[in-house]
Order: structure tokens, then C-alpha cells, then sequence
């Protein structure tokens, strides 16, 4: 999304932010509330009612329990997970459009393999090309064609000129470097 006068266009994030964020915090509430529970009953003060089982249970077990040391490393790892997921991205295959113009709110995407469809399909048009793979990344876009018939230069700068104005065509925010590489 293109904030009004930035004009820098934002990668597009997964919806899974904030049910990741819900459930870190929702584990941490509950691994505090234990903690508090058990700080209580250790200090002399009585447990809430429907957690004297587990306080007793609390009580034979020692930090030192293998158990307990695996349950909680078990969460610590569930709980670095889940704070990972809330703050990456998560839609890395789409990459992002420019917007049409200062201000606009329109969001815009396309995904790296329908980039790659259509560069594949301009780069075919060119004489002498018999094959082409393209790997479209973030940053770089990866062409392998196969000539048959013409000079490799010249194949080569025909497809480079045709990969530019198709790059151009694609409206991307932040064009990738095109890297071209022909073979017989």
C-alpha cells in the first residue's frame, strides 16, 4: 500500500499476524497466571479452587524434573514460533505493483510464477529462441533460454531488450535485475 506522499509501495503481509500475535499472547497469560498461582501458594496464600490439584501437583514436581524442564522448553519454543509468525511476512510470492498515482489506496500484487508465465512468454518471441525457464525472485530474475539457429549476442541482446520493456510492462515497485543466460 502506497502511504499519501511517501511514494513507497508496502510488501503485502499474511493475514496470519494477528491470530499469531492472539494466541502468543493468550499462552503467555496463562503461563503467567500459573506462575502467579504458584508464587502464591508458595508465599502461603491459597491457590484459586479449581487449581489445588495442579499445585500439588506442582509441589512433588521440581524445576530439576526432567519432565518439567521439557514441557517448558517444549512452550518457550512453541511460544518463539508463534512471535516469529507474527512478525514476518508471509506472502513473499506476491510481489508488489507500483500504485497508480500519488495517494492512491489501491493495493496491487502479482505472483512471482504469473511474472514468470508472462516473461517466458515475451522472451519466446524471439527469433532463434527454442526454450526459455525463468525463475522470478524479489530481487532477480533468472532467464535460461536455449538458441538454436542464431549468434548467442544476438540472442541474448534481443532477449535483454525484450525482458526490459516486459519487466516495465509488469508495473512492479521494485524491479528486479533481469540475468540472462543463452546456450545452444
Amino acid at each position: 500500500m502506497t502511504a499519501p506522499g511517501s511514494g513507497r509501495a508496502h510488501r503485502f503481509r499474511s493475514a496470519r499476524r494477528v491470530p499469531a500475535a492472539l494466541t502468543a499472547l493468550a499462552v503467555l497469560g496463562v503461563a503467567g497466571l500459573f506462575l502467579y498461582d504458584l508464587a502464591a501458594v508458595r508465599a502461603g496464600r491459597p491457590a484459586m479452587n479449581w487449581r489445588h490439584d495442579l499445585a500439588h501437583r506442582l509441589e512433588t514436581q521440581t524445576p530439576a524434573d526432567l519432565s518439567v524442564q521439557v514441557t517448558g522448553g517444549a512452550l518457550a519454543v512453541a511460544g518463539a514460533v508463534l512471535l516469529l509468525l507474527a512478525l514476518t511476512p508471509g506472502l513473499r510470492r506476491i510481489l508488489t505493483m507500483r500504485a497508480p498515482g500519488e495517494g492512491a489506496a489501491v493495493r496491487a500484487g502479482l505472483g512471482r510464477k504469473a511474472a514468470a508465465q508472462v516473461l517466458r512468454d515475451r522472451a519466446m518471441e524471439v527469433s532463434g529462441v527454442r526454450s526459455v525457464r525463468v525463475k522470478v525472485g524479489r530481487s532477480r530474475i533468472g532467464v535460461r533460454a536455449t538458441s538454436h539457429f542464431r549468434e548467442l549476442d544476438e540472442v541474448r541482446a534481443d532477449l535483454d531488450a525484450v525482458l526490459a520493456v516486459g519487466v516495465e510492462e509488469l508495473g512492479l515497485a521494485h524491479p528486479p535485475h533481469t540475468r540472462v543466460r543463452v546456450r545452444r
